[in-house]
């Protein structure tokens, strides 16, 4: 398929964050796994690792982010890089949903606490 298009595009749920996969195995790309995120205001994810890395590419909204040990922002436009093995945490603290692009490899594995999975919107 050479269009995988976003209305069509399967919806995850996890707490307030939104996950639409676009450019994933089910749907035609064998190397990359690439979601479109959407971030609730307030919202604060858990922080969590990956065994690639992972690039952010915002679009709208602020978000806040612990990337190993250092604190950053990012706005519209801004990419924000996180390198593999590195634990990580997203936080939505303005008054706006945040709207980004995730991109990494297919098939990569993120681990929670003591989880180790591949997310449901990356297959």
């Amino acid at each position: 398929m050479p269009v995988a298009t976003l209305s069509e595009a399967p919806e995850f749920v996890l707490g307030d964050a939104v996950f639409r996969a676009l450019a994933v195995p089910s749907r035609g790309s064998t190397q990359f796994a690439i979601w479109a995120l959407e971030l609730a205001p307030g919202m604060s994810g858990e922080a969590h690792s990956l065994d690639c890395e992972e690039v952010l590419v915002i679009h709208s909204g602020r978000i806040s982010a612990t990337i190993g040990m250092q604190e950053i922002q990012a706005g519209p436009g801004d990419a924000v890089i996180v390198p593999m093995q590195t634990s990580f945490a997203l936080r939505n603290a303005g008054p706006e949903a945040v709207h980004a692009t995730a991109i990494t490899s297919a098939g990569f594995l993120a681990t929670l606490g003591d989880r180790t999975m591949t997310p449901p919107w990356s297959l």
